[in-house]
């Protein structure tokens, strides 16, 4: 009979209840054997526990994101930080400077700025300006470019547009002709005249413009400040105004512009011609004798002679008995305005006071004694003008004046009240007027 010996385990597991297995979880937690006193001493290493989302890929993208945005961050900085002190920093220009800024790209600009020594490195200008085109584009044009403008400087010149203005003065009393030629000699405006605009048309003034502006342009703006200057003019004229029409203003304002460019008298001179007017004679102004002779030109060249006095043209006031069909000149601002509304007077005549001026008078015999006080002064010694017959005052101009000799013009050099015109186009010499007297008026 065979019997088997029960076993240390079999006998543990029999009295095993169910209720009395310990979990595998617990059985790894439970606390590890002591092999030995010195075991027991040391403390048990527990790993810590990890988050379950450290190693979570969103996290570690994240991560790496915001690590790049720092360096990018810094990055930038610093070249902001740089490129800042170079746009800011001293240019190379010793002194102003105008370039001539071509209609090019924003290479071929930096290239002309870099040969003009404006600048000296193109490449940042290029840079800045290519970041910079949310404000505009880089502009053509002139440009002044002030002593060490720094690169910003010039990009802000460029891209705001501020071109050199340029001006030019014409001055009053020019015949249209003259004026078309003075714009011809200036060699920044571009283009053609096509044809001379009407007499009278245009406004003698300063006008600015730029490099390249074409000459019609500067014509119609001529002619339109002209228009609203008459236009004004002749709203405010005075009631008794003997003209018909703004193109008769502007024609008496042109005779009137042509005998003095004194300011203080244009005034009395359109009273002048206006009180003649109404009392229907003849206006016997100088310079229609020569407009009537050379049209457009504006100067004769020389004096008057005898037998033009009585020529009969269209312009000539000592043989029509009114107006000439049209303006001589081009009259500026103040004589139109003078011949709107003219002084309160009863003058009907005036002649050269031998000082520059006139003076004026409302009978003959003021006339005759002014004309005899005029022709004492030009028989002084000092006196370059040849001495003129002193016949009575009170007869006729052609019976009182009989020069054997062509008789001394008035002067016909164009009067300008602008302290900018160019030398050239200044009037005569201050002592022309005293050296070769208007002839005097009268009926």
């Amino acid at each position: 009979m065979f019997w088997r010996r029960k076993s240390g385990s079999d006998t543990q597991d029999s009295a095993e209840r169910p209720g009395d297995r310990v979990p595998e979880t617990e059985a790894m937690a439970a606390p590890r054997r002591m092999t030995s006193p010195r075991a027991a001493i040391v403390p048990e290493r527990v790993k810590a526990p990890r988050s379950s989302s450290a190693k979570h890929p969103m996290i570690v993208a994240a991560n790496a994101v915001f690590t790049i945005l720092v360096l990018v961050a810094l990055v930038g900085g610093g070249a902001v930080w740089v490129g800042k002190s170079h746009l800011e920093a001293k240019g190379p220009l010793t002194e102003e400077k105008i370039v001539n800024i071509p209609r090019a790209g924003v290479r071929d600009v930096s290239d002309a700025l870099e040969r003009e020594g404006v600048i000296t490195q193109p490449y940042i200008f290029i840079a800045a300006a290519l970041l910079q085109k949310s404000r505009g584009d880089l502009k053509a044009g002139e440009y002044q470019f002030p002593r060490q403008a720094s690169l910003q400087d010039v990009i802000n010149t460029i891209i705001d547009g501020k071109v050199v203005q340029h001006q030019m003065t014409i001055p009053e009393g020019l015949t249209s002709g003259q004026i078309v030629q003075r714009l011809l000699e200036v060699d920044i405006l571009a283009g053609n005249i096509r044809e001379i605009p009407r007499e009278g048309s245009l406004l003698p003034e300063t006008y600015r413009f730029t490099r390249g502006t074409s000459r019609e342009q500067m014509i119609q703006r001529m002619q339109q400040a002209q228009r609203r200057v008459v236009q004004e003019a002749w709203e405010r004229r005075s009631p008794d105004l003997p003209l018909k029409s703004p193109e008769e203003l502007v024609t008496l304002a042109s005779i009137v512009e042509k005998e003095t460019g004194k300011a203080d008298e244009r005034a009395r001179v359109a009273a002048v011609f206006t009180n003649r007017l109404k009392q229907r004679m003849k206006l016997q102004s100088d310079p229609t004798i020569i407009y009537g002779l050379v049209g457009g030109k504006g100067t004769l060249g020389r004096p008057i002679m005898r037998s033009e006095i009585n020529q009969p043209t269209p312009y000539n006031t000592y043989t029509i008995p009114a107006l000439p069909p049209g303006p001589i000149a081009n009259p500026g601002r103040a004589s139109i305005e003078a011949t709107a509304t003219p002084a309160r007077t009863r003058e009907i005549f005036f002649v050269a006071d031998g000082t520059g001026g006139h003076a004026f008078s409302e009978t003959l015999a003021e006339h005759s004694r002014n004309v005899r006080n005029l022709r004492a002064i030009e028989r002084q010694p000092a006196n370059d003008a040849a001495p003129a017959d002193d016949d009575d005052a009170d007869a006729s101009a052609a019976q009182r004046q009989k020069p054997t000799t062509p008789r001394p013009a008035a002067p016909q050099a164009p009067r300008s009240a602008n302290p900018a015109v160019a030398p050239a186009a200044q009037a005569a010499p201050p002592q022309a007027q005293s050296q070769t007297p208007l002839r005097p008026r009268t009926q």
